[in-house]
């Protein structure tokens, strides 16, 4: 069996086997990113991603506390819960009808890994400012290279709908198994009450460590809108701000628009960087990086679509503007 078949079943039986052992009030998610959305088609090209993420638990059933608090030590816990996500995320150069290298741009590279998680909710009574606090570990493990199908996936996603395709994929990045270790904090703060809404500011603390990504981040949402303790922002595919797939059993109707931005000090980025272990092509990264998303998230009776737009600050010395991509989102609670 192929590699990355061998992988991709293993990680669906780890999937339903979780789904089925915590069924009740779980959120699944599809997330689909794309720089077609934002009406520009160059480096980080496309992303996907199902992820599965379980009903907060407290004291019922004690398993499930038990094994959040043993993992996750650090919090006099409220609600936990455990997740599993598997995805894929694709990056192009700027020029994709050169077949020829294109030395002053990024690597042709696809990234495919399955993900598990954990989220510790805590409670802070005492705090003048923050309501709770959410802190999330999540470890993802897949291949970058030929292995992870980024080139099969465009060109004939591109095929499909008829657009050129891309025809550099002899360039890509060689297979590497990869590593990210994740881990993340962020507070909600009390509401406020402008013309009879909720308002609230979402701060974040983060980072990774591994192979594919290593970086530390620092950043904030605000929100306006009705109900929002329905969740902690959408989600979105990592290194952006992203929130927490889950939804809140809170409200039959919530919604609100967001503005976010983020700063990252990045260490290393395999996708500019290049293999660790071979020889490729590679660019001269920049240090510091910043998102900046608006967006807004409509839930109706445990479904919550999420339409985002990031802008991306240059990520390289030799990259001529910065990047901008669209996220949609679905979440449905069960």
């Amino acid at each position: 069996m192929r590699p990355t078949r061998l992988f991709a079943s293993c990680f669906a039986a780890c999937f339903l086997a979780s789904s089925a052992a915590l069924a009740d009030g779980d959120t699944y998610t599809v997330q689909w990113e794309n720089d077609r959305i934002a009406n520009t088609d160059r480096h980080y090209t496309n992303g996907f991603r199902l992820s599965w993420v379980s009903e907060a638990v407290d004291s019922d059933p004690e398993w499930a506390k038990d094994i959040l608090e043993t993992i996750y030590p650090f919090a006099n816990l409220r609600k936990g819960r455990v997740g599993a996500a598997f995805g894929q995320s694709i990056y192009t150069p700027e020029d994709t009808s050169a077949t020829a290298l294109v030395v002053n741009d990024r690597p042709y590279a696809g990234w495919l890994y399955g993900g598990i998680s954990v989220h510790a909710q805590t409670a802070l009574p005492n705090s003048q400012l923050t309501r709770d606090r959410l802190d999330t570990v999540e470890l993802d493990i897949g291949v970058v290279g030929p292995y992870a199908l980024g080139r099969q996936v465009q060109n004939g996603v591109h095929e499909l709908i008829g657009v050129a395709k891309s025809d550099g994929w002899s360039h890509q990045l060689d297979n590497e198994p990869g590593i990210m270790l994740i881990g993340e904090r962020r507070w909600r703060t009390k509401t406020v009450h402008p013309m009879g809404l909720e308002l609230d500011v979402i701060p974040n603390i983060g980072g990774s460590i591994g192979n594919v990504m290593t970086f530390a981040s620092a950043g904030t949402m605000i929100r306006l809108g009705q109900d929002l303790d329905v969740d902690y922002g959408p989600p979105l595919i990592r290194p952006a701000l992203s929130g927490l797939p889950a939804v809140e059993d809170v409200s039959d109707f919530a919604w609100y628009v967001f503005a976010g931005a983020q700063g990252r000090a990045v260490v290393r980025d395999i996708f500019l960087d290049g293999n660790t272990f071979s020889n490729s092509h590679s660019v001269d990264k920049k240090t510091f990086v910043g998102d900046f998303q608006i967006g807004a998230a409509i839930v109706y009776r445990g479904a919550r679509l999420a339409i985002t737009q990031v802008f991306r600050t240059r990520e390289f010395e030799q990259q001529r503007q910065p990047d901008r991509f669209g996220a949609i989102s679905l979440s449905v609670r069960f």
